[in-house]
């Protein structure tokens, strides 16, 4: 433990997504002490529609959220 999970939209190549679990899993080593072998992290993918349901419960619902977001769900909708 810890593990940190990221929900992006749809669209980054896996290249960027290892890239990005590496860098948030070496900044948290690097600021909380933990050991690498003790670091998970886990990505899942969102169509902007499938967001908008996920954002009611991960954002707005979320008592833990440390750093909100400025932006409402649906600027990320096909326009």
């Amino acid at each position: 433990m810890p593990h940190i999970s990221i929900k992006m939209l749809k669209g980054r190549t896996e290249e960027q997504k290892k890239l990005a679990c590496e860098k948030l899993a070496n900044a948290l080593i690097e600021t909380i002490g933990c050991m690498p072998e003790h670091v998970s992290v886990s990505v899942e993918d969102f169509t902007p529609e499938e967001w908008q349901e996920q954002y009611q419960l991960e954002i707005t619902e979320n008592k833990h959220l440390v750093i909100k977001p400025n932006y409402q769900p649906e600027d990320v909708l096909p326009k």
